[in-house]
């Protein structure tokens, strides 16, 4: 039979499995994200995300929170492998291990690959269990906000001055939105959440704020702009790692492509500054970018509480 006839999700399975049933992949090992499955096989997000599926279903691979979709402590012998005895109970379904699944898959595969059915396939459950625990996806949503918000803490012992706990409280923010980069796309700045551990992060920034002459609603704002600065600048992240998912090519291999044409925009001679930084080859960094930010915000910021 020609295999070549076959589905491109089945063709990238068998491919898959095949490392798993020769030992390449190891039980634990990490395999593909949807992402890396784009680039290396040059398919659709949605493709990439059957593929996985397919996997779980035929119990090879498993989501761990924080770490991405890894290969089955029972592949491949698990199919000849008898069934656990009913002393040996699957684990409680609760609240926590459907928020802490959703996170998983988020991290790895990003928003779009979320979805009730596919939290309940990765614990291994029935979807319609799930509504026990989750009002639906949206509240699902709200509940992994919440969690990921408790994950910034409060330090015990903060700096003294205003500006050095602004900076502790927002470049911690920075860190939360690097490590999960679904977040920051997922947050509203006009229709706020109503995320609990996310409003205590801002009742902590207002306190920080506390002495310097402002008002709660000048407090307020200044949370705010600087929440959004941050923000704004970590949606560039989930951007870049979609873009990246959807063309195969990282930044720089991008930026390449792109390099004649942009060579033969700066060549008339009308954008010389432009052009001394396309020479220059100008080091992108969003780190340093959201640092350099950051820091003039809060240096405009101690002018108006001097």
């Amino acid at each position: 039979m020609d295999k070549s006839a076959d589905p491109p999700y089945v063709r990238i399975v068998a491919e898959i499995r095949e490392s798993i049933d020769t030992g390449v992949l190891a039980p634990g090992d990490r395999v593909p994200s949807t992402r890396d499955i784009t680039r290396r096989w040059n398919v659709a997000m949605a493709t990439a995300s059957k593929v996985l599926t397919t996997l779980r279903q035929d119990g090879l691979v498993r989501a761990v929170p924080g770490v991405g979709t890894v290969v089955a402590d029972r592949a491949p012998e698990s199919r000849n492998r008898p069934r656990a005895q009913p002393s040996e109970p699957a684990p409680t379904l609760t609240k926590e291990r459907i928020v802490a699944a959703a996170i998983a898959i988020a991290d790895a595969e990003g928003l779009a690959a979320l979805s009730m059915r596919r939290v309940a396939s990765d614990i291994g459950v029935a979807t319609m269990s799930l509504y026990r625990h989750v009002d639906d996806k949206d509240g699902l949503l709200l509940l992994m906000l919440d969690s990921v918000f408790d994950e910034l803490g409060f330090p015990a012992d903060p700096p003294a001055d205003s500006r050095g706990k602004l900076e502790v409280a927002f470049t911690t923010l920075w860190a939360m939105f690097r490590k999960h980069p679904w977040l920051a796309p997922a947050l509203s700045l006009t229709r706020p959440q109503p995320i609990p551990r996310g409003m205590a992060h801002t009742e902590w920034v207002l306190q920080a704020l506390d002495g310097q002459g402002l008002d709660l609603h000048e407090k307020f704002t200044i949370h705010l702009t600087l929440f959004n600065y941050v923000r704004g600048m970590a949606i560039n992240i989930e951007m870049e790692s979609e873009a990246e998912a959807m063309s195969g090519l990282d930044n720089d291999k991008w930026m390449a492509t792109q390099h004649q044409v942009l060579g033969a925009i700066l060549a008339s001679g009308t954008l010389p500054n432009m052009a001394q930084l396309f020479a220059a080859q100008y080091d992108f960094d969003l780190d340093a970018l959201f640092e350099f930010g950051l820091q003039r915000l809060l240096d405009g910021l101690a002018l108006q509480t001097a």
